[in-house]
């Protein structure tokens, strides 16, 4: 091959040198198009002779795309990231930024905020993830008005045929708790966020049929996701005084259990001898609550991984797939519901 020009090589320099057209070049480089395999690596060979990189900005400027996606969540940080801004959303993003990478794809994370129906208009986006919307979402009406491409984490609900990472909702819900039941737990209630998303949806249907097949009277509590523990505290408070036959809970949102914990502390209930209480995420509030919280292994980098392919191949103009599904949910048993 020929020497590496003194000057930065250009696409027309790895064309002349592997003996093909600039566009075949471009396809062979950023995968786009068909392109012979002999004639693909013919091309990456050259390019890496050459010291080829090629320009993003010029990319850019011809193809009109940011290369860049979005991650997105309408969940208050007082329930997706906490006091520590880490937690269900920051562990989601990490991940998801490792695998975006891998495609090419630099990601933007786009924190939950008052203003942003108003930032979204702004964002250059190719394609974007939404973190647990709710019910007929603003943020996803907004993306589909402007033609970007969507993939939801966790089931969507009256948003239309959008493509998503199942979270297992209904099997997380009986995991846990068939938990709290085995460890002796008869009177079980679930403290859900008030928000229209679906994981509280297939919670309550799942809470209700388990109710039904033990003769279980329902107890549901509903809480503000913007006030995170003490809106958890309220309503498990209001729960325990009204119902003091309750010896289980089932905190969906970590940060409602942790306020459980506080609200049966302050009641002089013990745990888990007196009450046993289970959560969904296995985040840092679940393993530093005091008791650590029982929770449930999500498989979250494959949550992320499998939504970053799934907006890849959307992206790139594959509309078949509707579903990828993780791992099924694990329970990760703690001391909050641990048998006497």
């Amino acid at each position: 091959m020929t020497e590496k020009p003194d000057r930065r090589p250009t696409i027309f320099d790895v064309a002349r040198e592997a003996k093909v057209s600039t566009t075949t070049v471009s396809h062979a480089l950023n995968g786009k198009g068909f392109v012979d395999p002999s004639t693909r690596l013919r091309v990456k060979e050259a390019a890496r002779a050459l010291g080829y990189r090629p320009n993003i900005r010029a990319q850019r400027f011809r193809t009109g795309e940011a290369q860049t996606i979005a991650l997105i969540s309408s969940m208050p940080f007082n329930v997706s990231g906490g006091e520590s801004r880490l937690g269900f959303l920051m562990e989601i993003a990490a991940v998801a930024a490792s695998a975006a990478l891998t495609k090419g794809l630099a990601l933007m994370l786009i924190p939950p905020h008052e203003t942003i129906p108003l930032l979204l208009e702004r964002l250059d986006i190719d394609g974007a993830l939404v973190l647990e919307p709710t019910a007929d979402d603003d943020q996803i009406l907004q993306l589909q008005d402007r033609g970007v491409p969507i993939v939801a984490l966790g089931r969507p609900s009256g948003t239309g045929a959008i493509p998503y990472v199942d979270l297992h909702s209904t099997a997380t819900a009986r995991l846990l708790l068939e938990h709290l039941h085995g460890q002796g737990a008869r009177r079980i209630a679930v403290i859900l966020g008030a928000s229209a998303r679906n994981s509280y949806q297939e919670t309550e249907a799942a809470y209700r049929a388990f109710c039904l097949e033990r003769g279980m009277t329902p107890l549901i509590a509903k809480a503000d996701e913007a006030g995170g523990t003490a809106t958890g505290k309220l309503a498990a408070t209001a729960l325990l005084e009204e119902h003091p036959e309750i010896d289980g809970i089932c905190a969906l949102v970590d940060a409602f259990a942790v306020g459980t914990v506080q609200a049966a502390k302050e009641l002089g209930r013990s745990i888990p001898g007196d009450l046993k209480i289970a959560t969904r995420y296995d985040g840092l509030r679940a393993k530093n609550c005091d008791p650590p919280l029982t929770a449930v292994d999500l498989h979250l980098e494959a949550v992320a991984s499998l939504g970053i392919h799934l907006l890849f191949d959307r992206m790139g103009g594959d509309t078949a797939t509707l579903r990828a599904a993780p791992p099924l949910p694990e329970l990760v048993a703690r001391e909050s519901s641990a048998s006497r």
